[in-house]
């Protein structure tokens, strides 16, 4: 994994006058012009990826998880960061009880370019799908994820909860390209609700994890809503890794991102366009890697 651009905040260390007491030295957050200066950076050398391989044209990220985490505001702060402006044509309004209004019904699978047409297009898509819920009558199906990991589905599927696509369908692509198949699982949990997701979602999403793993396909965490999940946090997004944010899914720390979307924000925000793009890199590499594919330039 490549560096993060957050420093270990508090370190256990002997002050010189005061060497029997050693305490918490705090060091100072990263400046306005570090971060800025850090973003430009990451984004130029995210634009000059590419991958080495004529069979994948693009790294396909899947974006899943319960419903209302944030999969669609993911898609819309990584647009926000590569186009400058605010993004919000991925609409991600909820309802009272948080859940993702466009998630419930009427959803279809959408492929979700990173760029624009001004100043190219990323060879990296993300694929988001309707979101889990408990029950059998609501949420995605899990045979319809596990469809869309090997490439099976096309964009455009409307989703039926109790009515997994099957290979009669129009919307059932027979034989997927490496390109058409997904090459990353990236579960969407939202921070300050982890203790309330329900064992019955959690049951629907292990035999995709497990699917995955057989696929030999990275999987990662993006950790939402960091930033309402505990006061220390909300105060000062930068500070986000002094809280040990940990979830039962079977993936390492290291493969866990905690990051904020763009959601009531008027002005572009540079503390969460740096966390976003320290996860999106790392992923990227952690991908590329799992296929041997030539990293990015460091």
């Amino acid at each position: 994994m490549a560096p993060s651009i957050f420093p270990v905040i508090a370190v256990n260390s002997p002050v010189p006058l005061a060497e029997k007491h050693p305490q918490n030295i705090m060091l100072p957050p990263p400046s306005f012009f570090f971060l800025h200066t850090w973003r430009v950076e990451k984004i130029r050398e995210l634009r000059d990826f590419k991958i080495g391989e004529d069979e994948v044209k693009q790294l396909n990220f899947l974006l899943y998880g319960p419903i209302g985490t944030g999969k669609s505001s993911v898609i819309n702060t990584i647009k926000t960061i590569f186009e400058g402006r605010l993004y919000v044509n991925y609409l991600a309004a909820s309802n009272k009880s948080g859940h993702n209004l466009l998630t419930s019904r009427n959803y279809t699978y959408k492929k979700c370019e990173v760029g624009n047409s001004k100043d190219g297009f990323l060879p990296i898509t993300f694929n988001d799908v309707m979101g889990v819920e408990e029950g059998d009558q609501s949420g995605v199906h899990t045979d319809d994820i596990i469809s869309t990991l090997k490439g099976h589905v096309k964009e455009g599927y409307p989703f039926i909860p109790n009515s997994p696509l099957t290979e009669h369908n129009h919307y059932y692509l027979k034989n997927p390209t490496m390109s058409d198949k997904i090459h990353c699982l990236v579960c969407v949990i939202q921070a300050d609700k982890i203790s309330m997701i329900d064992e019955d979602t959690i049951q629907k999403m292990k035999p995709v994890q497990e699917e995955a793993k057989r696929m030999d396909l990275p999987q990662v965490i993006l950790m939402t809503h960091v930033d309402v999940a505990c006061e220390m946090t909300k105060k000062d997004l930068r500070s986000v890794y002094k809280k040990n944010l940990y979830v039962a899914l079977g993936v390492p720390m290291n493969c866990i991102f905690p990051v904020r979307n763009y959601h009531e924000e008027k002005d572009i925000k540079e503390d969460i366009n740096c966390l976003m793009l320290d996860a999106l890199t790392k992923i990227v590499i952690s991908t590329e890697k799992s296929f041997s594919l030539p990293c990015l330039a460091h």
